[in-house]
């Protein structure tokens, strides 16, 4: 079957060598497993149409690796059907609704679409440009000026699609089932939030001295809050080489969970921004109210140095190089990420349990 594919460029390529897009991150119950899909499975249904994975592949592999940058194998190749298959989607509903309106696909996307598109001014161009310094590599604003005003463009243009196709949505009903990659991450008994039989497991491995952790922690703290009981949340020990504080402060949080004050312990010693030596993590202790010579006898005698030991081997198991990483449901997400990719991920598990 044919199909006029819209695929989103990213940024990286629309801005070529000039641009680096990345990540912030630190750096130096069994997650459910994925089922393996074959050519022939239907990995979307919209109304009553089905969409195999061969369907899919025909068009995800011939995307360039290049466009996913970093990622592993396994979820560039992911990405790549993924972005295949909305595409696909997309293009049906609106060959649908054009048929139901009785006009031509072009018209009616001029209409829904690009009608709906304001082109970025000069003051959006230098906008976007000193927001965005970290990703331009200190490049002068006329040498991008045009890569951001055309990304620009793609991205509203992309915002504006997905706005109309979601209205399209409500109309035909439409059923993804692609599996994402998984990893093994498991909990063990790591200082958990959430019910253990909760939808979605999201295991954090972190590090108390990481700035980049510290900056993810109201973004979880929002996650948590916005999912309350649909969340099983653990955190677990990656305190980082080049971090002298951080290791101590992974086994004091542990001793702090021996007394039943972890999270309050945890919660502490990220709003305290990087107090972390031996006395500060004394100090809070006695001020959350702990058994002080319980909890020093457990800090100076590193009674707990197993337990961070087990989470680092954990985490390097599982390709963790850098904090915070996190693992949802067995998917990873690296970095200080905004809560909005947190919730694209959450909610496409939440769709894919329901479709179970």
């Amino acid at each position: 079957m044919s199909h006029n594919y819209r695929m989103r460029i990213p940024f990286v390529l629309a801005l070529a060598a000039v641009v680096a897009v990345g990540a912030a991150s630190c750096s130096t119950s069994s997650a459910q497993q994925a089922r393996k899909q074959t050519a022939s499975d239907t990995v979307a249904v919209v109304g009553s149409k089905s969409i195999t994975l061969a369907e899919v592949d025909d068009v995800a592999m011939q995307q360039p690796a290049s466009s996913f940058g970093p990622l592993k194998l396994s979820q560039a190749l992911f990405e790549a059907r993924r972005l295949a298959l909305e595409n696909i989607v997309g293009n049906i509903l609106v060959e649908q609704e054009a048929k139901t309106r009785g006009m031509d696909k072009v018209t009616l996307v001029d209409q829904e679409v690009s009608s709906k598109v304001t082109p970025p001014s000069d003051a959006d161009v230098v906008a976007w440009y000193q927001a965005n310094q970290q990703r331009v590599q200190g490049a002068p604003i006329d040498q991008v000026r045009q890569p951001i005003r055309a990304f620009l463009v793609q991205e509203r243009t992309q915002a504006a699609r997905q706005a109309y196709l979601e209205k399209l949505k409500a109309k035909t009903p439409v059923k993804m089932m692609l599996e994402p990659p998984r990893q093994n991450a498991k909990a063990g008994d790591s200082p958990a939030k959430g019910p253990a039989g909760a939808p979605i497991e999201m295991i954090e491995f972190s590090d108390f001295q990481c700035p980049f952790c510290l900056r993810a922690n109201p973004t979880v703290v929002q996650v948590l809050q916005t999912y309350g009981d649909k969340i099983h949340f653990v955190y677990r020990n990656y305190p980082l080489p080049n971090h002298p504080n951080a290791r101590p402060a992974a086994e004091a949080a542990q001793c702090a969970n021996e007394q039943g004050k972890f999270w309050p312990y945890h919660d502490r010693l990220f709003a305290q921004g990087g107090q972390l030596s031996d006395n500060d993590l004394k100090q809070s202790a006695t001020q959350l109210g702990l058994d002080a010579p319980k909890f020093n006898a457990c800090f100076d005698g590193h009674k707990f140095k197993a337990v961070v030991d087990a989470d680092i081997q954990a985490a390097d198991e599982l390709g963790v190089s850098g904090t915070p990483a996190f693992f949802i449901n067995g998917r990873a997400i690296t970095g200080a990420q905004p809560f909005e990719a947190f919730k694209s991920l959450i909610d496409e598990e939440l769709e894919l349990k329901k479709g179970r």
